[in-house]
């Protein structure tokens, strides 16, 4: 198959910078009146998230130095590291709690999220697991309960936080990440039967758990207490209505609907630019997911299976966070902690997207490289994608 003549896709590249400023306009509209207020300075999370901006690129430039080779080879060690830090980060006086909840380690300047550093370990541990044993994955239960095992260890550690939503964003990537390596249909039914059957078991038999879900099917009949923050963030999807209020002049962010700089940043977007800003969002991250999608063919269809498997990862993780952020702000899914991606404040969040960008733009640069597939498994992974699309230069 013939490859495309440049090595960079500047088109990638272009959305990824779109969604970073898009996302530093709205830190800084969205947190004003609360940086004003707590922090006695309105610019207070705009000049933090500029600065984290700063560290992604860099860390996506070192990123982007390391060959394919150094990750596949070191993913192990990644995953042993992960789950040394989950562990860690529920030692008392070690693991930072906030709102209930004992995620972060203190870095003194910063504060790491140890659930996001999990994500990007999953994927590319998985990645380099399912292209070495992808024999195992197909033939045997043996190769089928390994990764299952490892993912439900994953799990509990998460759930012990608790992080609810990292557990069933690190879940949808990685079952994902084993339907397309060729697990056997039966085998990825009854995987997807245990998780979904195992979130909701967790789901029930948590009481503030069952409460979001009871609250969600009608925020409205209880919109000053449980429902407070949902139906917030659908009275500011109802003022934006078609092109917005205009930067800077939604009225949530005045205290009504709280963590409008984080997790709820999607509201104020359709607040201040309407359905049409809300729209062009998801479609700036649909073409940069797709575009991952289609560097992902590209390098399986040269044989290149850990950076296929490992790019793959990435856009279904980015397309699971988005979906999960945009739906719960538009009470499409239950209230849940998470952030979009390049867009809501946090520094974890974006240090770790712009680590798996600096990834992908690695992964292109090295598809010029011609390497052997593993028996097999390259043609074996090609039937259940649809087939190789050029991406343009």
């Amino acid at each position: 198959m013939p490859l495309a003549g440049s090595r960079v896709d500047g088109a990638m590249i272009a959305l990824w910078v779109a969604l970073m400023t898009i996302g530093l306009i709205m830190v800084a509209s969205a947190s004003i009146a609360f940086a004003a207020l707590n922090y006695d300075d309105a610019w207070y999370f705009a000049r933090r998230h500029g600065i984290y901006l700063m560290m992604g690129m860099m860390v996506a430039l070192f990123v982007m130095c390391l060959p394919m080779s150094v990750w596949q080879r070191y993913s192990g060690y990644l995953l042993l590291f992960t789950l040394l830090l989950l562990v860690i980060v529920l030692i008392p006086g070690i693991g930072k709690r906030v709102n209930g909840s004992q995620r972060w380690l203190s870095l003194g300047f910063i504060s790491i999220q140890v659930s996001e550093i999990a994500k990007v370990c999953a994927v590319i541990f998985f990645a380099s697991f399912f292209a070495r044993r992808y024999q195992e994955l197909h033939f045997g239960w043996q190769g089928f309960l390994k990764p299952l095992l490892i993912v439900g260890l994953f799990v509990v550690l998460l759930l012990l936080e608790p992080d609810f939503g990292s557990s069933v964003v690190l879940c949808g990537t990685v079952f994902a990440m084993m339907f397309i390596a060729g697990v056997r249909l039966w085998h990825f039914l009854l995987l997807i039967a245990i998780g979904v059957m195992s979130l909701a078991a967790v789901a029930v038999f948590s009481p503030y758990r069952m409460q979001r879900l009871i609250t969600f099917l009608d925020p409205w009949a209880d919109q000053f207490n449980s429902g407070y923050q949902l139906t917030q963030s659908l009275i500011g999807f109802g003022r934006g209505e078609w092109v917005g209020l205009g930067l800077g002049n939604s009225l949530q962010k005045l205290f009504f609907l709280p963590e409008a700089h984080t997790d709820f940043i999607f509201a104020i977007i359709a607040e201040e630019f309407g359905l049409v800003g809300a729209v062009v969002t998801l479609a700036l991250f649909a073409a940069l997911i797709w575009r991952i999608f289609l560097l992902s063919r590209q390098n399986l269809a040269m044989g290149r299976v850990f950076p296929a498997l490992a790019t793959f990862g990435i856009a279904i993780l980015f397309s699971i966070q988005v979906f999960i952020n945009a739906g719960v702000a538009s009470g499409l899914l239950p209230t849940k902690g998470l952030t979009l991606p390049f867009i809501s404040y946090g520094g974890s969040s974006l240090l770790i997207n712009c680590l798996l960008m600096g990834f992908v733009v690695r992964a292109r640069w090295e598809l010029h490289t011609r390497v052997s597939p593993l028996p097999e498994t390259a043609a074996r992974i090609q039937r259940r994608v649809i087939p190789v699309q050029e991406v343009p230069a």
